[in-house]
């Protein structure tokens, strides 16, 4: 099977692939997917027998310090129906793939256990687990879970909402270049660029490719302007038909209150006709974790590592 190179102008071949399925981890978006490929994580695609299957390939360092390759696939992908534990093993072996990555939790409860663990050996694989939250939660942000959210929101309304210092608008092609500015000044003050492979450097280029590509790639975004200047902004898109992901979100971590203004306005805002919104993993980041967990996830969604037996 030839696999090609996921690009920008593969979208719309890769999107209707992805229109029914269930998953909930971030990683089953095609527009996430052409984001995120790049440099030290390359993604690639092929299409067969009515199924679009989705290979990655990264470095990783081995116990020498070297960099080795990384071979997997995640779960195919077709509009009539789930593939089934033989089938993955099978399409693996003939593919030469020796791994699945981000095999979802849920996906795996719906499955013979005795079946895949004779197929496969499975392994969580930390710092991939996605958060899941009520849209309704983050909109209200009801009840004493949220009541320091509320104050930070209510400070930054009366510093700057109320004394109109503040423009809440979407995302268009003339806003880009002022947001690619906003970027590279978050990503000054965070040193993103002093390890090409970190993944603050990835992320960054994976945001610069979002922002180029709004409307091609169908991607929901939200800046904030204070005093005039971009400050902050937000960017998610459809997962699913009950869930979106708020894949990237950047703000002036010098106005209090700025952070959770944009979180609250992106749920408002670009997500309210979903049940439930992915706010992505912690990559194993304490400070990450701490964070998302302040917001009270109703779901985290494990994912797993298949290997063929």
């Amino acid at each position: 099977m030839n696999f090609k190179p996921v690009a920008v102008e593969d979208y719309w071949i890769l999107k209707p692939f992805f229109a029914g399925h269930p998953y909930s981890l971030c990683v089953y978006s095609p527009a996430s997917l052409i984001a995120w490929s790049y440099r030290s994580f390359k993604a690639y695609y092929a299409v067969e027998e009515g199924k679009l299957f989705i290979a990655g390939e990264m470095e990783d360092g081995d116990t020498m310090g070297h960099r080795v390759p990384n071979r997997h696939l995640i779960l195919p992908l077709a509009q009539e129906r789930l593939s089934s534990p033989a089938e993955l093993h099978r399409y693996a072996e003939r593919m030469g793939f020796e791994r699945y990555w981000c095999v979802p939790a849920d996906y795996m409860e719906t499955l013979d256990r005795s079946e895949l663990e004779a197929l496969f050996d499975l392994k969580e694989q930390q710092g991939y687990e996605d958060y899941i939250y009520l849209t309704e939660d983050l909109i209200h942000l009801r009840g004493n879970k949220y009541s320091k959210k509320r104050n930070l929101i209510n400070q930054f309304t009366r510093e700057y909402l109320r004394k109109d210092r503040v423009a809440v608008e979407e995302i268009h092609s003339p806003d880009v270049a002022e947001c690619l500015q906003f970027l590279d000044i978050w990503c000054e003050q965070r040193d993103c660029d002093a390890d090409p492979e970190s993944d603050l450097a990835c992320e960054k280029n994976a945001v610069i490719t979002t922002l180029e590509n709004m409307e091609r790639l169908e991607w929901k975004g939200l800046l904030i302007r204070v005093d005039g200047r971009v400050s902050a902004f937000g960017i998610g898109t459809r997962l699913n038909e009950t869930t979106a992901t708020l894949n990237f979100e950047k703000a002036d971590s010098e106005i209090k209150g700025l952070y959770q203004f944009l979180d609250n306005e992106c749920a408002k805002r670009l997500f309210r006709e979903f049940r439930y919104v992915n706010k992505e993993s912690d990559m194993n980041l304490p400070h990450l974790a701490e964070s998302k967990q302040s917001y009270n996830p109703v779901l985290r969604i494990k994912s797993y590592a298949l290997t063929l037996r």
